[in-house]
C-alpha cells in the first residue's frame, strides 16, 4: 500500500505539474500561429512590392519589405525554438517522474521477490497449506489471493512503467531534433536578416549618392538656364530700334519647323516624377539626324552666334515683333553675327540633338503653339 501510495503521489505531481504546463504551452502557441500569419501577409506585400516596384528607391521598399519579413521570420524561430524547449524541460520531468517511479516499483519488487525466496519455489502454495484450521482458511485463501493480486499488479505496474519510460526517451529525442532543427533555423535566418540589413544600407548610400548627384545637376540646369536668361537680357537691351516688316506674331501657328527631328522634352518646367525636382525648360529638345540642316523659321538679324557655356555653338535671330528665337547644339555655323536672315535660311548643320527656343518681349513661350 506503501508503495501504491507513492504512485499515488507521484502521478498527482506530474499532473499538476503537466497542468501548469499546459496553461504555459497555448500562450505561445497561440503566439506562433499569429507571427505565422503575420509571415503570410508580408509574404503577400512582398510579392506585390516585386512586381510594382522600379527603380532604386523601388528596391530600397521591396528591401524594408523583405526586412521585415525576415525579422518576422527569425521571431517565429525563435519562439519555435522556445516552444520546442519548453516540450523538451516537460518530458524530461516526466521521465524524471516516471524514473522515480521506476525506482521505487523495483525496490517493492525487491522486496517480494526476497518474501518469495524464503517461501522457497512453492512459496503461495506453502503459505496456503499452513493453514492450519478450517476457521482460518477463508481468511487464507483471501490472504493468498490479496498477495497474488498485489504482486501481479506491482509487477503490471512496473512493466507499465517501464514502457512508458521507454516511449517518453523517444519522446525526449523527438524533441531534442526539433530544438536542433530550430537553433540551425534560426542562425540561417539570422544571417539572412544580416545580408538584407548590409543590402539596405547599400541601397541608402546609393540613393544618397544619386540625391547630390541630382542635386547637383539640377542646380547646373539651373545655372545653365539662369546664365542663357542673362545673355538674352543682355541682347534684348540691345536689340535697339525694332525690326522693320510684317511681326513674326502673325504667322504664330504656320512656322517651319527648324529642322526634321523629334521632340524629347517638351516645354515647361519640368517635376522629376521620382525626386520631385523642379527642373526648368523653356524650349523643345530635339532629337534630330547628325550634320541636318537647321533654317531660320522667319527672316530676322542674327544677334549671337558662337559657343555658349552649357549649350555649345549657339544662335540667337530677332525677328520684327520683337520675337527671339535661339538655335542651340550646333555641329558647325554657316551665318554670322548681324547676318540678315531669309525665310528658311540655313544657320548651321545640327548635331544629334537641337534645342529651339522661342521668346516674345524676352518671355520663353512654347514654340509648339507657334509651329506647324
Amino acid at each position: 500500500m506503501k508503495n501504491r501510495l507513492i504512485i499515488l503521489v507521484l502521478i498527482l505531481v506530474m499532473g499538476h505539474s503537466a497542468g501548469w504546463c499546459e496553461a504555459q504551452q497555448p500562450g505561445r502557441e497561440a503566439e506562433l500561429e499569429a507571427i505565422r500569419d503575420r509571415i503570410m501577409v508580408l509574404q503577400g506585400r512582398l510579392n506585390q512590392v516585386r512586381q510594382e516596384a522600379t527603380g532604386l528607391r523601388g528596391d530600397l521598399r521591396q528591401t524594408q519589405v523583405a526586412l521585415e519579413l525576415q525579422q518576422t521570420r527569425l521571431v517565429e524561430a525563435q519562439t519555435a525554438r522556445q516552444l520546442a524547449e519548453e516540450s523538451l524541460r516537460e518530458v524530461e520531468e516526466e521521465i524524471e517522474g516516471i524514473e522515480t517511479s521506476l525506482a521505487e516499483l523495483r525496490q517493492s519488487l525487491r522486496a517480494r521477490l526476497m518474501d518469495l525466496y524464503q517461501l522457497g519455489q512453492e512459496g503461495y502454495l506453502r503459505l496456503f497449506l499452513s493453514i492450519r484450521s478450517q476457521e482460518d482458511l477463508l481468511p487464507g485463501i483471501r490472504q493468498v489471493r490479496y498477495l497474488v493480486k498485489r504482486d501481479g499488479g506491482l509487477l503490471a505496474d512496473y512493466e507499465n512503467a517501464h514502457a512508458e519510460l521507454s516511449f517518453k526517451r523517444e519522446e525526449l529525442a523527438g524533441h531534442h531534433e526539433a530544438v536542433r532543427e530550430w537553433l540551425e533555423m534560426e542562425s540561417s535566418r539570422a544571417q539572412d536578416l544580416e545580408r538584407l540589413q548590409i543590402r539596405q544600407s547599400r541601397i541608402l548610400a546609393q540613393l544618397e549618392r544619386e540625391d547630390r548627384s541630382l542635386s547637383q545637376q539640377t542646380a547646373e540646369l539651373v545655372d545653365k538656364e539662369r546664365k542663357l536668361a542673362n545673355l538674352l537680357d543682355f541682347l534684348y537691351g540691345r536689340a535697339g530700334v525694332p525690326l522693320s516688316g510684317k511681326p513674326v506674331q502673325e504667322f504664330r501657328g504656320v512656322l517651319d519647323w527648324p529642322v526634321q527631328g523629334k521632340v524629347t522634352q517638351g516645354f515647361g518646367t519640368r517635376l522629376d516624377p521620382q525626386y520631385k525636382t523642379k527642373i526648368p525648360h523653356n524650349g523643345l529638345d530635339l532629337q534630330t539626324t547628325p550634320r541636318s540642316g537647321v533654317r531660320a523659321v522667319f527672316p530676322g538679324k542674327v544677334l549671337f552666334a558662337a559657343p555658349f557655356q552649357g549649350y555649345g555653338l549657339t544662335v540667337v535671330v530677332h525677328h520684327p515683333g520683337r520675337v527671339f528665337t535661339l538655335y542651340a547644339g550646333l555641329q558647325n555655323l554657316k551665318i554670322g553675327q548681324n547676318d540678315m536672315l531669309s525665310l528658311g535660311q540655313i544657320i548651321g548643320l545640327s548635331t544629334d540633338k537641337l534645342y529651339f527656343e522661342i521668346r516674345e518681349e524676352n518671355q520663353p513661350v512654347d514654340p509648339i503653339k507657334w509651329l506647324r
